[in-house]
């Protein structure tokens, strides 16, 4: 019998597409169903990598928070980010992965049934540890404006109550590729200080723009400073998906107890991943301009291929959604069909939201396939769906 606490958690369907176009073996498949990226790391990370896997230090429990290194080239990109001053020591730990710093710091944060307001479409993953954590989750739908996405602000202010204890941000956020705008930023706020959360903001793709606005980190916002709680990790921005190497960082008060929870939980952190991490935060060339130019000519060409299609533009991150229940057909019956006439490999939203909203959509990511390879993707979807 299943126990309480995973009744309410699906699987996130990734795992599924992915075993799928791994067991068809057809180098024709285009790989849209999963977050791996083929564009590579900051050669800085690899070599220093290297050089960790044969020091003795980087093969080692300790120290159970992260190294200095790590954990002081964090603070100094917060620093940068948000004009605030972090005590590396008091103030940053090192996690296993940045999900893994989700998963802590809900964990230190939550009561069982307490509440947390996260958008709808959102990661499954993170509406996953919300509940792994004892949370319950409050859905703001994001709505369709002008062919890109807004978070619904009515709703929004009616989801706080006395039971928020957490408001779990991104942005620009997966699998929407919304990027908050400042009145966003700022509602989010009201509702910080009505309710007095925490605000947990997942900045995994922060600098992953493509609009001409810089990144705004809520931390910069007015009184939000002592409530926010950063978790970072160099798997997106860095493109460092197997180092396994997160951050979070906050207010003192919490991160003694998001420490704990880290020494419980993972314990420690990758050793040779670590000094890898650190190389690519304090590279003089992370590549990060290079990949978002990358990034956004895919996300292009996929718009340009199927703009007679209800695709959303996503303003940042690497995916991008197509509502498949206005073409007529649930996503579930839209991804297999897809990947059996179209040799195209998608995952359905099930699960990464309300079935209303998020269960309308079909993911498309543009991180892993070439533009070379995309281009032809209308024909692909026009042959799987007879349009």
């Amino acid at each position: 019998m299943t126990v309480s606490r995973l009744r309410d958690i699906p699987g996130i369907g990734v795992d599924r597409m992915g075993d799928a176009a791994d067991a068809a073996c057809d180098p024709d498949m285009l790989r849209l169903e999963n977050l791996d990226t083929d564009i590579p790391p900051p050669r800085a990370a690899i070599e220093a990598t290297r050089a960790a896997a044969e020091r003795n230090d980087a093969n080692s429990y300790l120290p159970f928070l992260g190294t200095d290194e790590l954990r002081q080239a964090v603070v100094a990109r917060l620093e940068a980010d948000t004009d605030i001053a972090y005590d590396w020591r008091a103030q940053c730990v090192i996690s296993a992965g940045g999900l893994s710093g989700i998963l802590n710091a809900l964990l230190a944060m939550l009561e069982p049934g307490d509440e947390v307001i996260i958008s709808d479409p959102a990661y499954a993953g993170l509406i996953n540890r919300i509940r792994l954590a004892g949370g319950v989750t409050r859905l703001v739908p994001l709505r369709v404006v002008e062919g890109g996405w807004r978070l619904d602000l009515e709703a929004l202010a009616e989801a706080a109550s006395a039971k928020t204890r957490v408001v779990l941000t991104m942005s620009p956020s997966m699998p929407s590729g919304i990027v908050h705008t400042a009145e966003e930023w700022q509602a989010i706020a009201a509702v910080v200080r009505q309710t007095g959360a925490w605000l947990l903001h997942d900045a995994a793709m922060e600098r992953l723009l493509f609009v001409s606005a810089p990144a705004l980190h809520p931390a910069r916002i007015s009184g939000l400073a002592e409530r926010t709680v950063t978790v970072g990790s160099v798997s997106k921005e860095y493109r460092m998906i197997g180092w396994r190497v997160g951050w979070i960082a906050g207010p003192a008060e919490i991160m003694r107890d998001i420490g704990l929870v880290s020494l419980t939980n993972v314990v420690c952190q990758v050793g040779i991943g670590m000094p890898g991490a650190a190389a690519a935060l304090t590279a003089e060339d992370d590549g990060i301009a290079a990949a978002v130019a990358e990034l956004q000519a895919r996300r292009d060409l996929i718009l340009a291929e199927l703009s007679d299609l209800p695709v959303v533009r996503p303003d940042g991150g690497w995916s991008l959604l197509i509502d498949t229940v206005a073409l007529g057909m649930s996503p579930a019956d839209a991804s297999q069909r897809l990947f059996e006439e179209g040799k195209v490999a998608a995952t359905p939203m099930t699960g990464w939201g309300s079935e209303k909203n998020a269960g309308r959509y079909l993911r498309f990511v543009f991180a892993n396939e070439p533009c070379a390879r995309l281009a032809g993707l209308r024909e692909r979807v026009r042959a799987a769906w007879s349009l």
